[in-house]
């Protein structure tokens, strides 16, 4: 386990659960190449923060290299819609060409 994600987790375990923790963590366990711990961070970071656009953008990512398309898809609608609420132009931009592109591998 890498040193940023047990000091993540310390501070988990310590009960500071929030959304930029649970990103934060998402994040490292990315990097780290363990994409199912990340989907559990991120999940709970877009509960914590529904709005939280950059969240739903790394979940879209974390569940497509987790091998769920479908749900990774899901997630990038989510965030473009929350995105455009919020006026974070150059996120729902990403999200929509990387929605297109998993529209395109699924045949949709």
């Amino acid at each position: 386990m890498s040193p940023a994600i047990e000091n993540f987790e310390k501070m988990l375990a310590a009960g500071k659960d929030n959304a930029l923790l649970r990103f934060s963590l998402g994040n490292a366990c990315l990097g780290a190449n363990q994409a199912q711990q990340a989907v559990t961070h991120l999940q709970k970071a877009v509960e914590h923060d529904p709005n939280y656009s950059a969240a739903w953008k790394l979940l879209g990512k974390a569940l497509n290299e987790f091998g769920d398309a479908t749900a990774a898809l899901e997630a990038y609608r989510r965030g473009v819609n929350v995105a455009e609420k919020k006026g974070d132009i150059q996120a729902a931009k990403e999200m929509t060409v990387f929605a297109k592109r998993i529209e395109k591998t699924l045949g949709l």
